[in-house]
């Protein structure tokens, strides 16, 4: 029977291994690697296999001959009492990693998710006002009862002590800080800080606790009759102020206020008759042709003595400011938005045309969520929109015979 191997190694002998395996006696054994890095391997049978369990670098600066053989032997009683070594050390390694996960949950409050949830989504929100409004709402509402506590530990109790004050008296606002909530806390789950239900979720969850907000039908920005429009132009004509062109050409072109604020002279061709929003400047982000009635037009050029780059320059400089034409409106004594001559024009697009509907959406830059209807973006429906655009400028200009000679604006007046 071979004599089993006892200490045979001899630090002159580790110092000056050749690349292999060397035994020492008793299941340690010093690896060199033929780039000369050594280290301490304990080989160990259990249940029949073979297996190895790293000790430690060997050589210089690593664990001594000396340590290596304690180190051994205390693996060699572990094997004895029937513990794997290997097995040991892959569940203290688990266990050290859970701890250091749940230390890190605990030290992540939802202020710090609602942070990284928005700097990793801000670009993709187009609007200015959006970003703003995320961080208004947190910071007011949010932050005071659930910022610092972990994310983990949100619970229904903390969204409905934020959510229930408000609920009634700023419902659209409470909606949307709800779903705010919603998301931050999908986010924490999804990146391992909690989990569990989302203590936020409507459907199945709050909406049997909180009461139904009841829902604003279309057109809920107040607007006028369609029918009483062309009396409302036939009054703006009477207003020299910029706001009031840029409001006409807002209803004639059935645009957004901010599209038209922010339009610029490099949009527009006037030989064509065309305006064309550049998609980072739509909401639905894609860029958007608009044809231009011979009333638009005309109302563009007697803008053009004024010299700036905006197609409704302010009074001070720059562009018109975003609340010249609701405060036009006012002045006129009109209870309407802006936004709501958009209505007004589908209304009147519906009830007093024979146009497709989706030429009526696509007029007003709406997304087409109907497959049928989506197939007509793959076509051009500009020419029908044109003809649409001018049924519309010939409807509004029904008050007066507006004509289309605008007298030229030598001065700006903002109003």
């Amino acid at each position: 029977m071979p004599k089993k191997l006892s200490n045979a190694l001899t630090p002159l002998a580790v110092k000056n291994a050749k690349a292999g395996r060397h035994a020492d006696g008793g299941g340690l054994h010093l690896l060199v690697k033929p780039s000369g890095a050594r280290s301490w391997v304990y080989r160990f049978m259990l249940n029949g296999k073979a297996r190895d369990v790293g000790i430690g670098a060997a050589g210089q600066g690593g664990m001594t001959l000396a340590d290596a053989r304690d180190k051994a032997s205390a693996l060699r009683l572990k094997v004895k009492a029937g513990i794997d070594p290997l097995e040991e050390r892959n569940r203290e390694a688990a266990e050290a990693l859970a701890a250091a996960q749940a230390a890190k949950v605990a030290g992540t409050t939802f202020r710090d998710v609602a942070d990284a949830y928005i700097a990793a989504n801000e670009e993709s929100w187009r609007n200015p006002k959006h970003r703003q409004q995320w961080r208004n709402t947190l910071d007011a509402y949010v932050y005071p009862v659930i910022g610092e506590l972990p994310a983990a530990d949100v619970g229904t109790a903390h969204v409905l002590k934020i959510l229930e004050p408000i609920w009634r008296g700023k419902a659209e606002t409470a909606s949307r800080i709800r779903g705010r909530i919603e998301t931050v806390l999908d986010s924490a789950k999804a990146r391992g800080y909690r989990e569990g239900e989302n203590p936020a979720r409507w459907r199945g969850h709050l909406a049997q606790i909180l009461p139904a907000r009841t829902r604003l039908s279309r057109g809920h920005h107040r607007a006028i009759a369609y029918e009483q429009i062309p009396a409302f132009v036939a009054k703006l004509h009477e207003r020299e102020a910029v706001a009031a062109l840029a409001l006409e050409f807002t209803i004639l072109t059935a645009s957004r206020s901010g599209e038209v604020i922010g339009a610029k002279w490099g949009e527009v061709d006037l030989d064509k008759a065309l305006w064309t929003v550049p998609a980072e400047r739509m909401k639905a982000g894609k860029e958007h042709r608009v044809p231009l009635s011979s009333r638009a037009v005309a109302i563009l050029k007697s803008l053009q003595p004024l010299g700036s780059q905006w197609l409704f320059p302010g009074a001070r400089g720059g562009k018109l400011s975003g609340m010249a034409m609701s405060m036009l409106m006012r002045r006129m004594n009109v209870d309407a938005t802006v936004h709501g001559f958009r209505s007004g024009f589908r209304d009147w697009a519906a009830e007093c045309t024979g146009y497709a509907h989706e030429v009526a959406e696509m007029a007003l830059a709406h997304t087409i969520e109907n497959k049928v209807e989506r197939a007509y973006r793959r076509g051009d429906l500009f020419d029908k929109r044109r003809r649409l655009m001018d049924d519309w400028a010939a409807f509004c200009a029904r008050g007066e015979a507006a004509g289309e000679n605008v007298t030229p604006i030598r001065g700006v007046a903002a109003f």
